[in-house]
């Protein structure tokens, strides 16, 4: 038994290692998970230093941070996912003696390590050019909820590779990613904009997830942890029921 489990988790391991490298080789992803949120966070917040620099970037880091991890959650399984449905790939993993989960846990392990070294980069920029100083174990803490944080969205772009096909796929991500962070203040604090986008924003699952690692940094607003969490874990619950639902729609097709 204990040589079963160990077989199985050198191919999780394998398999893993392999969805990084060709991660490595897709460098728009890159670019759109990693590098824009460091640009983007690297431009505002030299604009702003003048006007309590610290303070924002260390707004920024828990925002952008979150606004990269799903970004790069949504690219790693909804683009991917409906681009090797397309490609059979699906149907030769099936028809490989690897355990189906394999595909599935290397994507995920993919997005939680991506999760990391965005913030990371992040992190950076901020100590580097805006002086934010973080404690140690708030930043811990604070990664530790941005990481485990990325799952929810990992399971809708699972929902959505099964969905749709490789030509909507990046259409339907950018639709769904772009105005979800905006209006759930990852761009833009909530005291800028205007009042009525928070009320719009506690619908969206990313102003939840965002508001849980500004917490931690002592950047959130004052409502309840145990609301966001609750609201995060229903919403990968639902998330993971559509997947479930389409992925047995594309096994019907396919083995009758």
């Amino acid at each position: 038994m204990s040589g079963s489990i160990e077989r199985r988790l050198r191919i999780y391991a394998r398999e893993s290692r392999y969805e990084c490298v060709k991660q490595l080789r897709m460098p728009t992803q890159l670019l759109f998970g990693l590098g824009f949120p460091v640009m983007f966070y690297t431009v505002f917040g030299l604009l702003f230093s003048r006007g309590g620099g610290a303070s924002f970037g260390l707004y920024y880091i828990a925002a952008y941070g979150a606004f990269g991890i799903i970004s790069g959650a949504l690219y790693g399984f909804g683009v991917d996912v409906a681009t090797e449905r397309a490609q059979g790939w699906m149907l030769l993993k099936r028809a490989s003696p690897m355990p189906y989960e394999a595909y599935f846990l290397a994507k995920l392990a993919r997005s939680l390590l991506f999760s990391l070294t965005s913030i990371v980069l992040l992190t950076v920029v901020g100590v580097v050019l805006l002086g934010v100083r973080v404690p140690v174990l708030a930043w811990g803490e604070m990664t530790l909820v941005l990481v485990a944080g990325a799952a929810p969205f990992c399971a809708l772009g699972l929902a959505i590779g099964y969905w749709v096909g490789p030509n909507a796929a990046v259409a339907v991500v950018n639709v769904v990613n772009m105005p979800m962070a905006i209006l759930s203040g990852l761009w833009i604090p909530f005291s800028v904009l205007p009042s009525f986008v928070h009320r719009i924003a506690i619908f969206m699952p990313a102003y939840h997830y965002g508001q849980l690692a500004l917490a931690v940094v002592g950047q959130g607003q004052p409502e309840s942890m145990l609301g966001h969490v609750l609201v995060m874990a229903g919403f990968m619950v639902v998330s993971l029921v559509l997947a479930h639902a389409a992925y047995r729609r594309d096994e019907d097709k396919t083995y009758g």
